[in-house]
């Protein structure tokens, strides 16, 4: 693992490439005389994920000044990975780095804060969303609710199933103990037959390696790899040739804040922050995505048997999907004005991939 003082350097080299002008450092307020200091948590339990976190945020005290500092810690170091947001409501944590899905039993609209099955497929699809259709502001009215500030979104990839049994058809789902995230995520495998089971990231392992799951949904393969998932399994699943994959094809995390925490912070150090994030979101994406490139030829080389799912299956996994979309998206109304932007866009030309006759029948509480 890279020393800190190394870390940094590469962290904000690649950042000043990736963000250039928003990754700029931060010019210290002459009237701050202490250093404002976060506690952060991420959902990230090891691996690239941890690593690029953790050395983000060790940049941040250099880049201020001394204004602000980001204390990092791992998942349920502080709290556990499902506790996280009444973590940071109730002021155990400032902020938070997480996935938004796990939020959905508290929080509907969350379920369309990330991708979910059949919906939004690539990252500049999520983009058009929150910079181009009014996301951000949806995001942080949702999150306002709870106490919390949503600084911004970050990227970082598609999930892909590691499997003790071949997964070749959607056929191949029905009776398989399977690990997901929950929510519509859940429903839809289960509606295709799976024995679905919620739990975070950082128990998948054990649970592969107990027999207490024959399956599990988790990141990409570069932090599956470091969790050592070739150990405890056989076979990786994957949407078809194109799109690695159909239920969370780009499963993104986010960066929130408390809200009395976010207040205090002046004008000029809440839009530098956003600004960060946002360079951070770039430069995150890209070392997943360059060690999940890395990451394929070691579990070839490990003899994972690579499935991906038949063209012909997308359809079948859309019927399921679009109930599911809409009795999610009427469980209230901020879950509903979410998902019918996104629908929009879906709808949209430019993309084109729903039509009103695919959802014939359904309705939308607005």
């Amino acid at each position: 693992m890279l020393n800190e003082t190394t870390s940094r350097r590469r962290f904000m080299t690649g950042a000043a490439v990736a963000g250039a002008a928003v990754a700029a450092p931060y010019i210290r307020n002459a009237e701050a005389a202490e250093t404002i200091s976060w506690k952060v948590q991420t959902s990230w339990p090891a691996g690239v994920g941890l690593n690029t976190f953790k050395a983000w945020c060790n940049t941040i005290k250099e880049k201020t000044g001394g204004e602000l500092e980001f204390k990092p810690y791992a998942a349920k170091e502080i709290v556990g990975d499902f506790e996280l947001l009444d973590g940071v409501k109730n002021g155990v944590l400032e902020a938070m780095n997480s996935f938004c899905v796990y939020w959905v039993g508290k929080i509907p609209a969350t379920a369309f804060l990330s991708s979910y099955l059949m919906g939004l497929r690539y990252p500049h699809e999520w983009d058009i969303f929150f910079y181009g259709k009014g996301g951000v502001q949806m995001a942080r009215e949702i999150y306002a609710k709870q106490g919390l500030y949503w600084v911004g979104r970050i990227q970082h990839g598609p999930n892909i199933v590691h499997s003790k049994k071949p997964i070749r058809s959607i056929e191949d789902f029905k009776g398989l103990k399977l690990r997901v995230p929950g929510g519509m995520i859940a429903e839809g495998f289960a509606a295709a037959g799976a024995r679905t089971t919620l739990l975070p990231g950082g128990e998948v392992f054990s649970a592969l390696e107990k027999g207490t799951v024959d399956a599990a949904d988790y990141t990409g393969p570069a932090v599956n790899w470091d969790l050592g998932f070739q150990q405890v399994t056989k076979y990786i699943w994957m949407g078809p040739v194109g799109l690695e994959s159909i239920y969370q094809p780009v499963d993104l995390m986010d960066f929130v804040v408390n809200m009395n925490v976010w207040n205090k912070l002046s004008p000029r150090m809440k839009l530098w922050i956003e600004n960060e994030v946002e360079a951070y979101s770039a430069h995150h994406f890209g070392s997943i995505q360059r060690a999940d490139m890395e990451a394929w030829d070691k579990f070839i080389k490990a003899g994972i048997e690579i499935n991906r799912l038949p063209v012909e299956d997308l359809e079948k996994f859309q019927r399921i999907a679009v109930p599911i979309w809409f009795k999610w998206a009427n469980k209230d109304k901020d879950a509903a004005r979410v998902f019918k932007t996104q629908l929009d866009i879906m709808e949209s030309p430019s993309l084109g991939y729903v039509t009103p006759e695919m959802y014939q029948g359904q309705k939308l509480d607005l």
